[in-house]
């Protein structure tokens, strides 16, 4: 259910500065983003799995502070990032 090294990397390949940027605000936002989808995936064959859905709210509350950081601070790279990644239609 987790990502697989091989995707990360690909992530931090596509939304940072160069390969090793594993830290930076839009690279976890991406790596956020595809964990939610993969246990919204998960979550609508298994209703009932509480702990999943408890891990859900967390990883979307963290996203949401990222976001909101990274729009304080670089509203051009924000605005690039949810447009990319499909956030916020």
């Amino acid at each position: 259910m987790a990502l697989t090294k091989e995707f990360k990397a690909q992530l931090v390949q596509e939304f940072g500065k160069n390969a090793q940027d594993t830290g930076s605000t839009a690279v976890q936002i991406a790596i956020l983003t595809k964990e939610i989808e993969q246990l919204n995936a998960h979550l609508a064959k298994n209703i009932h799995d509480f702990h999943s859905s408890r891990a859900l709210l967390i990883k979307v509350g963290q996203r949401r502070s990222l976001s909101n950081y990274m729009k304080k601070h670089d509203l051009a790279g924000y605005e690039a990032l949810i447009k990319k990644l499909g956030l916020r239609r």
